[in-house]
């Protein structure tokens, strides 16, 4: 593999990383990033061979001239060749271990990298429901048995049912917004926590509907999320009535909608009921143009449910929208220069240590 084609798979790969482009997972194995290195071996090989070629030696005169001045008829051939001392069989030891140790940094400077298939993302969307618990939730006109405010927790405790995979969090709001339950896949915990929801006393300090601040407040806890889709689901029965020219620093809807979407959120809206119920029991039409408007900033769709039929229809297209999508498969890059030069350190040390003990060559 090139220099070049080394980097642009590394490029491929945390672009794959970061995007969940799949990749061929043919390619793992072990590969080096700068190949060219390796000609610096060529060196190390020709510096060690011109080194042993030029190692001084000391001449010894042979034992036939010593038998030709003692007597010429002498045979010494049968005689057994010198004996040698073991720091003369292992001189050139410290040398092999330089050469190895040169040899090692070399491979280093290759930069071999091992492509490891990575793990398939785990599957699932991480998912915050905003439930609206203002005292208008206790009108009782989508089932005339119960509240609104029942239906919607039957209801979403059926929808965190079905999504297994999901890590689901659950935002509770009013006039504030609070999260009750940060994205879990226990999903136990969180309908335990979904049951333990209570409306706020009606025309007391809490009872308004900060849509605005929930969104603001959801997109807060996704933002850092890794999940493969990041989603909101916005029930309500009332229109934004906390964010406006006498409160600036509240959290308009559409403030909220343009920061879920720079986070890639995408939400849906869900306004329940007929309207506001009067005193005399008739009902005003709510104008929900800035829930649609929420949701149409971050790819995500708006209903309007006025029975428990057409809101268990919603929670289902929903459910079939944010469908879990096969997981991408991709490879991982690893450095292993460390191991070479991990080997050339130890030959090094070694070498180093055997020539002070002795074991050298002396001229």
């Amino acid at each position: 593999m090139s220099r070049f084609a080394a980097l642009d798979a590394v490029a491929t790969v945390v672009v794959a990383g970061r995007g969940g482009v799949a990749l061929d997972t043919a390619t793992a194995g072990v590969t080096l990033l700068a190949p060219w290195a390796l000609l610096l071996a060529l060196a190390v090989v020709a510096a060690a061979v011109w080194q042993w070629r030029r190692r001084p030696r000391l001449p010894f005169a042979g034992l036939h001239l010593l038998a030709d001045a003692v007597d010429p008829a002498l045979d010494l051939s049968p005689l057994p060749p010198l004996p040698t001392t073991w720091r003369a069989r292992w001189s050139a030891l410290p040398a092999v271990l330089d050469a190895v140790a040169a040899l090692a940094l070399v491979a280093a400077l290759a930069r071999p990298v091992e492509h490891v298939p990575a793990p398939p993302a785990p599957p699932g969307r991480d998912l915050l429901l905003c439930l609206d618990v203002s005292s208008s939730m206790a009108a009782n006109d989508l089932d005339p048995q119960r509240t609104r405010h029942a239906v919607g927790l039957a209801l979403a405790e059926r929808f965190v049912r079905a999504r297994t995979g999901d890590r689901i969090g659950v935002v509770a709001f009013a006039r504030y917004a609070d999260l009750v339950c940060p994205p879990t896949r226990d999903h136990e915990a969180l309908l335990a926590a979904l049951r333990s929801l209570q409306l706020v006393p009606k025309e007391g300090p809490e009872d308004a509907t900060a849509i605005g601040a929930a969104v603001g407040k959801a997109a807060a806890s996704l933002a850092a999320a890794e999940a493969a889709g990041k989603v909101v689901v916005v029930v309500t029965d009332g229109e934004e009535n906390v964010s406006n020219k006498l409160l600036p620093n509240e959290i308009a809807p559409l403030h909220a909608a343009q920061a879920c979407a720079a986070a890639g959120i995408r939400v849906h809206a869900v306004v329940v009921g007929r309207g506001n119920q009067k005193p005399d029991g008739r009902f005003q039409a709510l104008d929900t143009t800035a829930v649609q408007q929420l949701a149409g900033a971050t790819g995500g769709r708006s209903w309007r449910c006025e029975d428990e039929a057409a809101l268990a229809e919603v929670y289902a297209r929903i459910d079939a929208l944010e469908a879990d999508a096969p997981a991408a498969t991709g490879v991982v890059v690893r450095e292993r220069f460390a191991v070479a030069l991990a080997v050339a350190a130890i030959a090094g040390a070694l070498a180093r240590l055997l020539r002070s003990a002795g074991l050298r060559r002396l001229p």
